[in-house]
């Protein structure tokens, strides 16, 4: 028999009646324990090639805000080389391991296979990012993954690519396999794997050849066969995103658990350190098809958190019991705030005191903060990699027949490209700034979704000179690492987006940083003019055509822009609203990488037309009509 305990806060989501409590209003779930069988899940998600440490990790301890270093890949295989001893052991990456950093940029996988195959996963399922470049760019690096002693089973059920493509030169089956099963001792259990359908195809670069099939009717198809064959104990390897697997588990039958990914979703309670949004509790159970728990789980994103579940079953095969923690890697080089207010190395006696803070706040339950040391294996892997990464930052990608300058504001006072002999004038001019329009135009680019890219003009760094453009070029133009979001807005939310940005500086005492730049969409603007006149004659370039069309206040479009104003940065509120209410998708595209693509494409970079400019007209602040 099974039983389950619940406790509710407050219910902000409502599910349908398959889910026992709701997972994303923080609901505890703890079924009985009994049972035989014991299988153990070691699992991770979406590292999307972020291979190094992260040197500034923030955390509270007693309250204090303290910053150590945390993640890096390194530090996951130590984790997972820790669980090798244990027994009844899977290990699986539920996807997105491509796409993200430079890494990816200038190896294509080589570096993320090579760290993979420190962990020897028994399973890996496909991820959206995979298909980023192709399925050829996808094949390269899967054989690097499979070039290893560790044969990983790569797993996408529903993905079925034509005879004769990049992934079936031969059969179907040649790269890629529905399901595998692991024998755990006598016990066979099955993994099957899912590939999040409408998402790759739309955001992704998939041949059109390669199948996506519908996720429930493969899984359950799958499921099926399995069954047959006399296997017992199923798992999901799902790249749905963690509602989806919510959904998903209610409308199938005879599954036990799914490891997630996808969503980026951080389960388990950490506030006790300071580190807030987790959107449920790990693991999280519902009931399938059948009335049965299921156990879902999913462990953050970009190495930043290892996840281990152990499922029991009874004599019947049924789940009685899950249970888990998920571990977030850090270092021991802890920092406080000085009387200066500078983070600064603590002492020994505080290094300890933290040390035991950190494991009375969270304890050895279903969250936990844990220092661990890099596996040398693996830390050496990064070495090589990041030690080829300094020459390759100096190949060349392009040749830019002219400087592309650097304005935040047209008609601004300073020339922030000076020195380049092409900029001269750069900062009295209507146009504004080139680099700025160009890394719009690469962020439209990049969507597939997009009718419009947006990008503030302090939210680039440096001009772009005439003459050889390197990775190290591209880096130094967009040196954060921002990703790209896409959100629906209406054309009215256009104008307030736009009139927000400028607010921000005219009315607000803000950064003029904010100030606006867009692709495939153009604009008046009049700086002499209160908020709500400044904007006028907007225009649309049509994806499907590229002709240009007034801007239709009630119509609605696709937005790409960078996560840091799609959530609020440099004053644009309209988006930080919309994002708050869920209208933004993550793509998880590294905004240099887009940029670096844009550059490799063209190759010889130039400014873009006049025509495409977003500033077509521009009355300074002083009523001057600039040129």
């Amino acid at each position: 028999m099974f039983v389950m305990t619940s406790f509710c806060r407050s219910a902000a989501v409502t599910f349908t009646a398959f889910i026992l409590c709701a997972a994303l209003s923080a609901c505890q779930h703890q079924p009985s324990a009994g049972g035989g069988f014991e299988l153990r899940v070691a699992h991770i998600n979406d590292h999307h090639s972020h291979l190094d440490a992260l040197p500034d990790f923030e955390i509270r301890v007693a309250g204090v805000p303290t910053r150590v270093e945390a993640a890096g890949f390194p530090r996951l295989t130590t984790l997972f080389k820790a669980q090798d001893r244990q027994p009844n052991l899977l290990k699986l990456h539920a996807g997105d391991a491509m796409t993200g950093t430079l890494y990816h940029t200038l190896y294509n996988g080589e570096a993320d296979a090579a760290l993979m195959n420190t962990v020897c996963f028994d399973a890996f399922e496909l991820g959206n990012h995979e298909f980023d470049e192709g399925d050829a760019g996808l094949r390269r690096f899967l054989d690097h993954l499979r070039g290893d002693r560790c044969r990983t089973a790569v797993l996408a059920a529903n993905v079925s690519p034509a005879i004769g493509s990049p992934l079936a030169p031969r059969t179907v089956g040649d790269y890629l396999q529905p399901y595998l099963i692991k024998q755990i001792g006598t016990v066979p259990v099955g993994i099957i794997g899912l590939e999040v359908r409408d998402k790759t195809q739309q955001s992704s670069r998939p041949l059109p050849s390669t199948r996506f099939d519908d996720e429930v009717e493969t899984a359950q198809k799958h499921i099926d066969q399995l069954r047959a064959q006399g296997v017992r104990h199923i798992v999901i390897l799902s790249h749905l995103g963690y509602r989806a697997d919510l959904a998903l588990a209610g409308k199938l039958g005879e599954v036990d658990a799914i490891i997630g990914g996808d969503s980026h979703s951080l389960l388990g309670d950490f506030t006790a350190v300071g580190v807030n949004g987790s959107v449920g509790p790990y693991p999280t159970v519902v009931r399938n098809r059948d009335g049965d728990p299921v156990c879902i789980v999913q462990a953050w994103e970009y190495g930043k958190a290892f996840g281990l579940l152990t499922i029991r079953f009874d004599d019947a095969a049924r789940v009685v019991a899950c249970r888990g923690e998920v571990t977030l890697p850090i270092g021991d080089d802890f920092r406080q705030k000085n009387d200066r207010g500078d983070f600064v190395a603590v002492d020994a006696a505080t290094r300890e005191h933290i040390a035991r803070a950190l494991h009375t706040a969270t304890g050895a339950g279903s969250a936990q903060v844990r220092v661990v040391s890099p596996d040398p294996q693996a830390q050496a892997e990064v070495a090589r990699f990041a030690g080829r990464l300094a020459d390759m930052k100096k190949q060349r990608i392009g040749v830019a027949s002219e400087a592309l300058c650097l304005v935040r504001v047209p008609g601004e006072a300073d020339n922030r490209s000076a020195g380049l002999a092409d900029c001269a004038t750069a900062n009295t001019l209507a146009r504004g700034s080139d680099i700025a329009q160009a890394v719009a135009e690469a962020y439209r680019q990049a969507s597939r979704q997009a009718d419009i890219a947006l990008q503030n003009g302090g939210g680039i760094r440096t001009a772009l000179p005439r003459g050889q453009v390197t990775y190290d070029t591209a880096y130094s133009v967009l040196p954060f690492s921002n990703v790209l979001y896409e959100l629906r807005v209406s054309g009215r939310q256009l104008v307030a987006i736009l009139e927000d940005a400028v607010a921000n500086y005219l009315d607000h005492g803000g950064s003029d940083g904010a100030h606006p730049y867009a692709a495939g969409l153009r604009w008046h603007l009049d700086l002499s003019q209160p908020r709500g006149r400044r904007f006028s004659r907007l225009t649309v370039k049509r994806k499907t055509d590229g002709e240009w069309q007034a801007l239709d206040a009630d119509a609605e479009y696709t937005l790409v822009t960078s996560d840091f104003l799609a959530t609020g940065g440099d004053g644009y509120h309209t988006l930080a609203k919309i994002t708050a209410a869920g209208g933004a998708v993550n793509t998880y595209l590294n905004y240099t990488q887009t940029f670096v693509d844009y550059l490799v494409a063209r190759g010889t970079i130039r400014r873009p037309p006049e025509s495409d400019y977003s500033h077509q007209q521009v009355i300074a602040r002083d009523g001057r009509m600039l040129p």
